[in-house]
């Protein structure tokens, strides 16, 4: 499918404001930035002045045929804040953008997903738009460090604080600063600058960087990792809570069979469980710490079954009552993240599973661990295999003959193999050809549709959306790949709530995924929640709900009928895990049952429900604290008052609220 998105650069006038560009030999030459994702060179960034005050800018990379791109036009007041904004393009999801904001004498008017308003505005904040290039960056640093008490207002609500000006002097004595800023986002937001001018962001997988800079971009992203390190170190310590003898008194626990056992009082020893027993008014020594449990609920800790770790995603998966996770495509470094997690130097749950990603090269490759032959392939396997990898997940860019033979040398290795269905080819023939599990509903989906579908581009979602409502659970194609499924032991990983976000969200209005925290999130996250989905107008808005609650439907049917259903969110920790299992009881799953696959069911499918996924004697005390009872109401899965890991107890609280997130209370 193929999008066509049309710019328009508009000419405007800015006031006297010295513009992004006085490090520049020529402010009117264009400034160009390389914009890599996941180490590949995948767009640019670019900024120009037309005229004397006027300032353009240009933004796009890709993603796997996915990617935004936008054009940007800026003016200033005297003072430095936007006083004119205009954002057209497309968002990642290929979705059409038209954002402005104006402001004019002492009021404003702006145009975003949420709809248009107005308001008074003195043009001492800064809007901070949608959608759009790197820009808005650029200009709250030169914001903040202009501020005298290092804080900016946001508009209509919001600030942010300057929290650290670095000084740095790089290999080629190049002179920067990196700040870190707090207040947009759950992590703290890092600008590398000259000056005035930003010179580099560096996120995640996604780094933006001036192009003359670009052969030091490792060297700042090191310096960056070793500063983040530092940080969450501190934070860590700050938030942890050291366990030696405390017991936990008049609780409910939730037992191995998936019943409520009433006022029991569990007693911890460092990072075990030493007793279980019916609560009563016995003398407690001084030296053992009590938490009242009366009227909540304790549950081992939960296991997210498809995640992708990255140290800052620590906090919300544990905070979120999720102690075990299984990590399904990660660099090969991730074996460095879980000793930090397993050490709490960073706060973080301990991965159970590791599963190296392999993709096959080409246009939509997945740009990590990309073969373009069979004994790369092989190889890249016993790479994995000699890290202490345990599964292989396969791509969508894998050729499909390539296939057997790789599940093949992975079984061989006693490795287990899963992931996308690679393009052309159906789920079906990948189960044949070794196929141990099959990673999000949609994949299961276009098993139905045609083995000609291109599974590497958005094809793979928008052709699920669109004809998923149609399949029948009582034909013989349906029945017949149920009946595979049973017979080869396959397991599904459905990730249904990223679905939910897809295919039934509308632009403008909080996605029905996150809707229930939403208001508890810092701008920019808050902000992520109402872009909605996959562009849809329409016979497709029905469509493609019906698609999603087809989905649910299937979640069902495969459960009851004996299929392995793993809970996994591939997205937000914690909070879309809850949503996952809310949607497993709402499609029609016992509470009971969800709780037995987010604790036991998946303890057993690692391998380690010797040690965890049960609350018993002898067992590691990896245990949450809930608010009400989840199996009489899922959504009380959200009310996780702490969680205790490794003899390490977390208030989920101050976790929360070192990240800018309102806690449940």
């Amino acid at each position: 499918m193929k999008y066509i998105c049309t710019l328009f650069f508009v000419f405007i006038v800015t006031s006297s404001f010295n513009t992004p560009f006085s490090t520049t030999k020529n402010s009117s030459e264009k400034v160009v930035y390389d914009v890599v994702f996941r180490e590949g060179l995948a767009g640019t960034y670019e900024k120009w002045k037309t005229n004397k005050n006027t300032v353009n800018y240009y933004y796009t990379y890709t993603d796997r045929g996915r990617g935004p791109e936008f054009s940007e036009e800026l003016r200033f007041n005297k003072n430095g804040f936007i006083s004119s904004q205009t954002v057209t393009g497309v968002n990642y999801l290929k979705d059409s953008i038209q954002e402005f904001f104006k402001s004019e004498k002492h009021s404003a008017t702006w145009l975003n997903p949420k709809g248009e308003k107005k308001g008074a505005f003195n043009g001492d904040a800064l809007y901070f738009r949608y959608d759009g290039s790197p820009a808005i960056y650029e200009i709250l640093a030169r914001l903040l460090m202009a501020a005298e008490d290092q804080k900016v207002k946001l508009f209509p609500i919001g600030e942010v604080e300057l929290v650290e000006n670095l000084p740095i002097t790089l290999s080629n004595n190049t002179e920067v600063k990196l700040l870190m800023v707090k207040g947009l986002d759950m992590n703290p937001t890092y600008l590398w600058m000259i000056g005035n001018e930003m010179v580099a962001k560096i996120s995640g997988n996604l780094h933006v960087i001036r192009a003359d800079l670009k052969e030091l971009r490792l060297e700042m992203k090191g310096i960056q990792d070793a500063i983040e390190d530092k940080y969450l170190a501190r934070l860590t310590k700050k938030l942890s809570h050291t366990l030696e003898d405390v017991l936990i008194k008049n609780v409910n626990i939730f037992t191995p069979q998936g019943t409520i056992l009433n006022n029991q009082d569990v007693l911890v020893n460092g990072d075990r469980i030493t007793a279980i027993n019916r609560s009563d008014d016995h003398e407690i020594g001084s030296e053992i710490q009590v938490i009242n449990g009366q009227g909540k609920t304790l549950l081992p800790g939960m296991f997210d079954m498809h995640t992708h770790n990255t140290k800052f995603r620590g906090m919300l998966h544990v905070a979120g009552g999720v102690t075990s996770v299984r990590d399904l495509a990660n660099n090969k470094q991730l074996k460095k993240l879980s000793n930090q997690f397993n050490t709490n130097e960073i706060i973080g749950p301990r991965i159970v599973t590791f599963g190296g990603i392999i993709d096959g090269d080409g246009p939509y490759a997945n740009q990590r661990n990309v073969v373009s032959s069979v004994e790369e392939g092989l190889a890249e396997i016993q790479e994995y295999k000699e890290l202490g990898y345990q599964q292989i997940k396969l791509y969508s860019s894998i050729r499909p003959k390539w296939v057997a033979p790789l599940t093949k040398r992975a079984h061989e290795l006693e490795m287990r193999v899963s992931g996308h269905i690679p393009a052309f080819m159906t789920a079906t023939q990948a189960i044949n050809q070794g196929y141990d599990e099959i990673q999000h509903m949609n994949m299961v989906f276009l098993n139905f549709l045609s083995d000609t579908i291109d599974t590497r581009t958005p094809l793979r979602h928008t052709m699920s959306a669109y004809h998923g409502v149609d399949l029948n659970l009582k034909s013989k194609e349906y029945l017949d790949f149920v009946e595979l499924l049973k017979t080869k032991n396959i397991r599904i990983d459905p990730t249904v709530s990223i679905f939910e976000n897809m295919f039934v969200s509308v632009k403008g209005e909080p996605s029905p995924t996150y809707v229930k925290m939403i208001d508890r999130l810092p701008l920019l996250n808050q902000r992520d929640y109402y872009s909605g989905g996959l562009p849809k107008s329409g016979e497709k808005i029905a469509r493609y709900k019906g698609s999603f609650n087809k989905m649910l439907a299937v979640v069902y049917d495969l459960h009851q009928k004996g299929i392995e259903i793993v809970p996994g969110t591939d997205g937000l920790p914690g909070f879309l895990y809850h949503r996952e299992l809310e949607l497993y009881a709402q499609a029609g799953i016992s509470t009971s049952d969800v709780l037995q696959l987010a604790t036991i069911k998946s303890a057993e499918m690692t391998g380690v429900s010797a040690s965890y996924g049960t609350i018993e004697v002898g067992k590691m005390a990896d245990l949450i604290l809930v608010d009400g009872n989840p199996l009489e109401d899922m959504s009380a899965i959200r009310n996780v008052e702490w969680t205790m890991k490794g003899g390490t107890l977390f208030y989920a609280k101050e976790v929360y609220q070192a990240m800018g997130i309102k806690h449940f209370k």
